[in-house]
């Protein structure tokens, strides 16, 4: 590892970290693996493996939170029901947010995303800018967020991001995109708004996530649409790879 990255705590940003089933590092999908013991995590009895292993992509929701500091009280818009944006409107939800906005092109979604703790939710299919702002104001009583997890990485999404967020407001980048995104930065002055990103997890995220679950605050088993056993995990990827609008998570048992 980076030795001045590691020394600040921050594994995830560490350009040597090895990371389960990203090229060239393969993946743990089977029965029994062998892990670095300090990056484990014991579950309690009141936890499952299933519960364990959403912890992953809950601990990616705990990293964009608290990048975005929200708490108790806040006004928060996610953009994005996928997956990763569902475990932001949990984590968000028990953070202490009064009122979430969602946005997506999926109607199921947004649907299913209200069950978690979303207070709004919005199809920007075929929206204008100007449109979607409108309307995000008018659910939040003609407020504007005053923070925004951006989980889509779509262009057009992070420049209404920007557009939409209160003076003084955070931006979180969370969703991966494309390299390259046009959008207009002067309001970002003008509006001294704050955008940074957020890469995986770091340090202390899989605990806080764990808390969560195991406390009650979070149900995380309902990202689940689909399980698999472990002997039919060629047909879960192509399941999954079919792009469904009506699956969030696809769970293999191991």
């Amino acid at each position: 590892m980076s030795s001045y990255i590691y020394t600040l705590g921050r594994y995830n940003l560490c350009p040597a970290v090895r990371f389960c089933a990203t090229p060239p590092i393969d993946g743990n999908l089977r029965r029994y693996y062998t892990h670095d013991a300090n990056m484990c995590y014991k579950l309690p009895s009141n936890v499952s493996l299933e519960q364990g292993a959403l912890l992953e992509p809950l601990a990616v929701g705990v990293h964009a939170c608290n990048k975005a500091h929200i708490s108790v009280g806040d006004t928060v818009l996610v953009c994005g029901a996928g997956p990763i944006g569902c475990a932001c409107v949990l984590v968000a939800e028990a953070a202490g947010a009064t009122e979430i906005v969602v946005t997506d092109v999926s109607q199921f979604r947004l649907d299913f995303i209200k069950s978690l703790g979303a207070t709004h939710a919005i199809n920007v299919q075929d929206k204008s800018s100007d449109a979607l702002i409108s309307e995000i104001q008018n659910a939040l009583g003609g407020t504007r967020p005053n923070r925004v997890l951006e989980c889509s990485g779509a262009e057009t999404s992070v420049q209404n991001a920007i557009k939409v967020a209160k003076a003084g407001g955070v931006i979180v980048l969370v969703g991966l995109g494309a390299p390259v995104l046009a959008t207009a930065l002067g309001h970002v002055t003008v509006a001294e708004l704050t955008i940074t990103g957020s890469f995986r997890y770091g340090p202390g995220d899989y605990a806080r996530a764990l808390s969560l679950v195991a406390s009650g605050r979070v149900d995380v088993g309902k990202l689940v649409s689909r399980r698999f056993a472990l002997e039919e995990a060629k047909e879960a990827f192509e399941f999954g790879g079919m792009g469904s609008e009506t699956t969030v998570k696809v769970m293999i048992d191991v």
